[in-house]
């Protein structure tokens, strides 16, 4: 991408349609049809599809295009990851990880009495029945995961970006891949493709270079990646503005419902009318769905990665270590390792450690791999304790639509959240039941 092609988000200034001074007791001006609130991956999904639908669409962005979780991402179309991350296995695991501040999962103890409630809610979501249909709610948007980043891609010229060479889930032990065997029986019985591979010349097949200790691994050809998740946002952005989209940095405090409107005011004391709004403000957006009186149990899981410039590590494909909670990513000039779960909330700053352990479990893993000259990041997750985003109108107004909560998930299920967002805000029956994803489920 140019930087002609770069989005400039520019501060939302007076003169912008819709925006009233605060004090001014006249009847508001012309209206925003649609406001959007983010511009992640989700946000810049939605605000295309309305767009291209000829809607007028406004962004608001407290910060900057794709600046937090879809700025450096694994880039991972993960269309075979069905199953919830709460589950009775990872619940049984979770006290001897949580102890370990440099592990899979990791709790800041500063954080704990926050926490707690949504970590009650993680125990419930992890009972047999809620995980069965927590599965199939996510492989109902799975359905169409794939056709639609395809369509989306294809709008914005991003094709060429999408890798297909699948992903490799690799395991240091047979009792590791075996246990991970009922986890690939549900995958089947919901249609997902898969090859269970066995020592090391079979694995070397689809990635030399691997450690003999890895003994086990299953390869899902479905998997794809992008090149780069933040150059495939900002192209999202260039073209929705060149279809006419407005993009503004503001940052977006309350919502108000007004009879025949919305108001959304500002940290800066001005305030904007809109028909509708688009709550997509990723780990941010439980904030705003509080000022109309929802109360979401959303956590960030704050997640770690490196990546290490070309050269590094001839990589074939992604290769996902679950044991350890990381994966290995190719992205554009070189090879990105990342991963984990940090449970810290929104303010505490990084801990780039985490980053540090999570190279030197890769550098076990695949010996040859280069570690030197990486750039470290940090990003927060929206993460809600069943594994499930929320999709649809906010209980308190339907005028006002939430898409938030996705978890490790926002960039695979971004385009079909944006096809079953603009279903609703055109009025049609949207292609599958929304029920598992309605806003109010946790009350």
């Amino acid at each position: 991408m140019t930087s002609a092609d770069t989005p400039a988000l520019r501060p939302l200034a007076d003169t912008d349609i819709g925006l009233d001074d605060i004090g001014d007791s006249a009847a508001p001006t012309a209206r925003r049809e649609w406001v959007v609130i983010g511009a992640g991956i989700i946000g810049l999904s939605i605000a295309l599809r309305l767009r291209q639908s000829g809607h007028d669409v406004l962004v608001l962005e407290r910060s900057a295009v794709a600046a937090e979780a879809s700025r450096g991402n694994a880039g991972a179309y993960a269309f075979s990851d069905i199953l919830p991350l709460a589950s009775p296995g990872i619940v049984r695991q979770s006290p001897r990880w949580l102890i370990d501040p440099l592990g899979p999962l990791s709790l800041r103890p500063a954080h704990l009495p926050r926490i707690a409630p949504w970590l009650w809610r993680f125990w419930r979501a992890s009972w047999p029945a809620a995980v069965t249909a927590g599965t199939a709610a996510l492989a109902s948007l799975m359905r169409f995961a794939a056709h639609d980043t395809a369509a989306l891609l294809d709008a914005v010229g991003a094709l060429p970006w999408l890798r297909s060479d699948g992903n490799l889930h690799c395991y240091e032990s047979e009792a590791e891949w075996r246990a991970s065997l009922p986890g690939w029986a549900v995958r089947a019985a919901h249609g997902i493709v898969f090859d269970h591979l066995h020592g090391a010349p079979a694995l070397a097949t689809l990635q030399p270079g691997l450690s003999p200790a890895l003994v086990a691994a299953t390869f899902v050809p479905g998997w794809q990646t992008i090149t780069d998740p933040l150059q495939l946002a900002l192209r999202i952005a260039a073209v929705f503005e060149r279809l006419g989209g407005t993009l503004r940095r503001a940052n977006a405090v309350r919502l108000q419902q007004i009879d025949d409107c919305l108001r959304v005011h500002l940290d800066d004391g001005r305030r904007l009318t809109a028909q509708r709004v688009v709550v997509a403000a990723g780990a941010w957006s439980h904030r705003l769905a509080r000022t109309l009186g929802d109360w979401l149990p959303l956590e960030t899981e704050r997640g770690y990665n490196t990546s290490l410039p070309a050269g590094a590590f001839d990589l074939k494909r992604q290769l996902t270590f679950s044991g350890h909670g990381f994966v290995v990513t190719p992205i554009a000039g070189g090879v990105r390792v990342g991963g984990a779960v940090e449970l810290a909330g929104l303010d505490a700053a990084p801990n780039f450690h985490r980053a540090t352990v999570l190279l030197a479990k890769a550098k076990r893993f695949l010996p040859g791999l280069d570690t030197q000259g990486g750039t470290p990041w940090m990003g927060h997750r929206p993460s809600l304790p069943d594994s499930l985003p929320v999709i649809g109108p906010a209980p308190a107004d339907p005028r006002v639509l939430y898409a938030f909560g996705h978890g490790h998930l926002g960039l695979t299920l971004s385009a079909t959240t944006a096809n079953l967002v603009l279903a609703l805000a055109q009025g049609r029956p949207p292609p599958i039941d929304l029920t598992p994803f309605r806003a109010n489920r946790f009350a």
